[in-house]
């Protein structure tokens, strides 16, 4: 097998592999992956491969699925527009279920097919790292929306075109300023280092620069169904604000519960309460605030663009898992192009020269990319109960 250059994201210290991760590089080290020669180095292929491999079932589906239509509205767009002449671009969908053995296993069968010059990575952060050290040690692009944990952007082949979420956060202190809250009780999910580090430090954090008193904090598992006692135990402090940081439909039962056991104030989540996964909540889940990297009340000409085409094709409204993929798959497709081939050595080289200039897209103008992560001002908004309502934009702060 041939052995590309693993050269780190500067400043970032190699992770260490998982058993997953070693178990796939050794099928791979056993079965190859070609002579390294790309078949279609002259030009690009009638038709250009790409397999995305996310969770279509299992604990992240909604993001999972969400990034799918991102990237069937770019691909239609693609295509629509013959970006790449007479080629054209099919993607595959594969379910990794959530699982990093299953996303580890079906990375392995697209390193061997010479014929993929990239992969859409997982939105799960746990199948992110496993996929990460086989896709950097392979040579084959990766990109990746949400897996926001460390250890997923790992080296030159490897991007994530979501802006970590811990990042959003300090446009949260105009909204909470404005409270006027002395006190906040937190109860943080443990499911997802993302959303773990959220509860038990950066809002601790925010809280402490703005003056403000965490009275009582409390990590519940992933398995919570039953949020009353730590609601109680919240409440029971007498905060004058809460956050609630749970993930998927969780954000459901939490603020059922919490406005059942009398708290009617407003509460902070986080971008996992959105893409109508309050809706179940009804009215109880009115009052959630939260920031994220894309709001289609945004007027910019990259998100309108992607609001209308996403529109036409499903008949919604657009979330931010399905902007965020459709701006990877804008910047795979513009390295392709500008490599002339799918070599995977040439798309990477194109990707790391247009990851040096700003891009436009769905989540707004002027976005950059900083150490292989992309950046953007993000927004705030307020679930009514039946809609995203945009509080502001956080350019604006």
């Amino acid at each position: 097998m041939k052995i590309v250059n693993m050269s780190r994201t500067p400043g970032k210290a190699w992770p260490s592999l998982t058993a997953t991760s070693l178990l796939a590089l050794l099928v791979l080290t056993a079965c190859g992956s070609g002579s390294g020669a790309d078949p279609v180095d002259g030009g690009l292929p009638q038709t250009i491969r790409i397999v995305s491999i996310n969770p279509e079932t299992g604990p992240f589906t909604y993001a999972g699925l969400g990034a799918e239509e991102g990237y069937k509205v770019a691909t239609k767009e693609i295509n629509d527009t013959r970006f790449f002449g007479d080629s054209t671009l099919s993607v595959t969908y594969e379910d990794d279920k959530g699982e990093p053995v299953t996303a580890a296993n079906k990375l392995s069968t697209a390193v061997s097919d010479r014929s993929i010059p990239a992969v859409f990575g997982s939105v799960a952060s746990p199948s992110a790292l496993a996929m990460s050290p086989i896709a950097q040690k392979a040579g084959l692009p990766i990109i990746y929306t949400q897996a926001g944990s460390d250890g997923v952007v790992v080296g030159d082949y490897t991007w994530r075109a979501t802006p970590l979420m811990i990042s959003f956060y300090p446009i949260m202190k105009k909204f909470v300023a404005e409270q006027g809250w002395k006190s906040l009780g937190i109860i943080y999910t443990t499911s997802s280092p993302t959303l773990a580090k959220i509860g038990s430090t950066v809002l601790p954090d925010l809280a402490k620069e703005l003056g403000i008193n965490v009275v009582a904090s409390v990590g519940t598992t992933p398995t919570t169904q039953d949020f009353s006692a730590p609601i109680a135990q919240i409440l029971g402090a007498k905060p004058d604000g809460v956050a609630l940081i749970q993930s998927g439909a969780s954000n459901v039962t939490a603020m059922t519960q919490l406005r059942q056991a009398g708290y009617t104030g407003p509460v902070l989540g986080n971008s996992a309460a959105g893409a109508g996964n309050l809706t179940p909540a009804g009215p109880d889940g009115a009052g959630m605030v939260w920031p994220t990297d894309f709001s289609s009340l945004v007027s910019s000409p990259g998100s309108e663009k992607f609001s209308g085409l996403y529109r036409q094709m499903f008949g919604k409204e657009p979330t931010n898992y399905a902007a965020e993929a459709y701006d990877a798959a804008w910047f795979v497709a513009r390295a392709i192009k500008a490599a002339g081939s799918t070599d995977r050595a040439k798309v990477k080289d194109a990707m790391v020269a247009a990851g040096k200039e700003p891009m436009s897209g769905a989540l707004g103008d002027q976005l950059r990319w900083v150490d292989g992560t992309l950046q953007a001002p993000g927004v705030v908004v307020e679930w009514t109960g039946t809609a995203e309502k945009l509080l502001y934009n956080g350019k604006d702060v």
